[in-house]
């Protein structure tokens, strides 16, 4: 690893009586929520929560150096994250306890079973940002503080160059089988239950204990977003401990009294195991904190380019492309390669979502260094998570003089081109090099590149069931693609807010030398009739 990479912090986390477990840690900076580089970076921190029982406690206002912080275990061993605990005074910046909270609930929702759920009680049914007035909460007087986005860099630490292992043991005995009795349901807790949370390191003990009295009667989720809500910083604080206490019992399972037997696995890892495909969910979630923690204190790096040029730059939401992934049938076999990769996250969620093989050029140094900066991100996310990714490989470059991109062109299953506002020129030098595709190779482009020849999603019909090769289009590139229209949702790419048409032109060789077989068998036709009336 080059020595400029940082090396995780490491230090020693588990329940008494547990094994030790490297821990991989990182801090999360205030970021911009928006994609595409539309805002401005600069931030006013604004305090969410106080003491109530200490009004002149001030550890909870925005200080240039100090900040009020909580820590969220993630599912992979050792692995957990510290969220300032401070909102954004622009309400669509970066909120960390949303943050916080939607991946709270996207591990408890996917990595858990039914039973394990239980413990940690009910998600609440809105999501943070639809109860709470995040706007009119940061325009309440605060304390000064810095607002020209000077804060203390994230520490978040590149991985090690080796690969997230995987426990070793096929066993499917839970992990907390030594913890059944804490199945049962636990029933609504009001605010006056947070007394019943006196000492959470004694958790370890309770759930090892075989004759221990009926679970502790406290839905651990509910309370969250109670103080939350009340702003009650020092509940949050001892609700989120007891949290991170479960799930450290369901990442550390007690060691077995006898010696020979095998220990209990991580319970999220063994989830992962189980899932047929990553959930749709933690997806977002990690390609959401990959974002903002690479591409978000740099935003401003995405504006520097000359207007009206092919190098404006614009972003594809995730749902988007998720779209598009399934569109062309994108699988861990494929190779899928991006003509114009911004900041890499089209790559970046290729090989996250479908575990495919991907690479991506981009020509503007800014956004290909904010790449290079989101896939050393993208790699600690993953570990955290315990999830693994495909191969990606990025460039900084010419996409039309890269010998790269020549050569994988000729390997590509998929190849995307975000050519909404690509001159002409451009356009043309992509159809000649799309020549050297593979058969059954798809290109998928914002501006239709293969001629007007095509299918709406309206009407299903492909081009190979449109009329015959005529005499003007007989040599036209175009023809050797049958292209189909897809329409995309509002909201769907960063520089508009309305919908549009996407499409994908799939070579098709074949098809094409039939219907030119069609063409000069019907024109030789047509000159034998010509000469037998003369």
């Amino acid at each position: 690893m080059p020595a400029a990479v940082s090396q995780p912090r490491i230090s020693r986390v588990g329940p008494p009586g547990a094994a030790s477990y490297p821990k991989l840690a990182s801090s999360c900076r205030l970021l911009p929520l928006t994609r595409g580089g539309e805002r401005e970076c600069s931030y006013r921190l604004s305090a969410d929560f106080k003491n109530p029982q200490d009004p002149d406690d001030m550890s909870w206002e925005p200080h240039p150096t100090k900040y009020p912080m909580a820590e969220l275990e993630y599912p992979n061993s050792g692995a957990s994250e510290r969220f300032i605990l401070l909102i954004p005074r622009d309400h669509e910046h970066y909120n960390p306890l949303i943050c916080l909270e939607s991946s709270l609930h996207a591990m408890v929702k996917h990595y858990l079973t039914p039973a394990q759920q239980v413990l940690f009680g009910t998600i609440p049914s809105k999501d943070l940002v639809d109860v709470v007035d995040f706007a009119a909460a940061a325009t309440a007087p605060t304390s000064s503080a810095p607002d020209n986005g000077s804060f203390p860099p994230s520490d978040a630490p590149s991985p090690p160059s080796s690969e997230v292992s995987s426990p070793s043991s096929d066993s499917s005995a839970s992990s907390l089988s030594s913890q059944s009795s804490l199945s049962t349901t636990f029933s609504t807790c009001t605010i006056s239950s947070a007394s019943s949370l006196c000492s959470t390191s004694a958790l370890p003990t309770y759930a090892k204990s075989s004759d221990h009295p009926s679970p502790p009667c406290i839905d651990y989720l509910q309370l969250l977003r109670d103080a939350l809500l009340r702003k009650d910083g020092p509940l949050f604080l001892k609700v989120l401990d007891a949290i991170n206490a479960l799930f450290r019992l369901l990442k550390y399972p007690p060691l077995p009294l006898d010696p020979f037997e095998v220990s209990s696995p991580n319970t999220f890892s063994q989830a992962v195991k189980s899932w047929t495909c990553m959930p749709t969910e933690v997806i977002e979630r990690l390609v959401e904190e990959a974002y903002q923690r690479a591409v978000g204190p740099n935003i401003d790096m995405l504006k520097r380019y000359e207007a009206f040029s092919s190098e404006v730059y614009g972003e594809l939401m995730p749902t988007f492309v998720s779209d598009i992934f399934r569109a062309t049938g994108l699988s861990e076999s494929s190779l899928f390669l991006d003509l114009g990769s911004g900041v890499g996250n089209v790559v970046l969620q290729a090989s996250l979502e479908t575990g495919c093989r991907s690479f991506g050029v981009e020509i503007m140094p800014g956004p290909a260094k904010l790449a290079r900066s989101q896939l050393e991100q993208f790699k600690t996310r993953c570990r955290m998570w315990g999830v693994r990714m495909g191969e990606v490989e990025l460039e900084e470059g010419d996409m039309l003089k890269s010998a790269k991109v020549d050569q994988l062109v000729k390997e590509a299953d998929v190849v995307l081109v975000n050519n909404k506002v690509f001159l002409e020129p451009l356009n043309e030098a992509l159809r000649q090099k799309f020549l050297d595709l593979k058969e059954g190779a798809i290109v998928v482009s914002l501006k239709c590149l293969m001629g007007s020849g095509r299918a709406s999603t309206r009407n299903s019909r492909e081009r190979s069931r449109s009329p015959a090769l005529k005499e003007r289009n007989l040599d036209d590139i175009g023809e050797i693609f049958t292209v189909t229209a897809h329409a995309y949702a509002p909201g769907s790419i960063s520089w508009g807010g309305g919908g549009g048409e996407y499409f994908l032109q799939r070579m098709n060789r074949e098809d094409y030398a039939r219907r030119k077989l069609q063409f000069e068998t019907s024109r030789a036709g047509s000159a034998r009739v010509t000469r037998s009336r003369r």
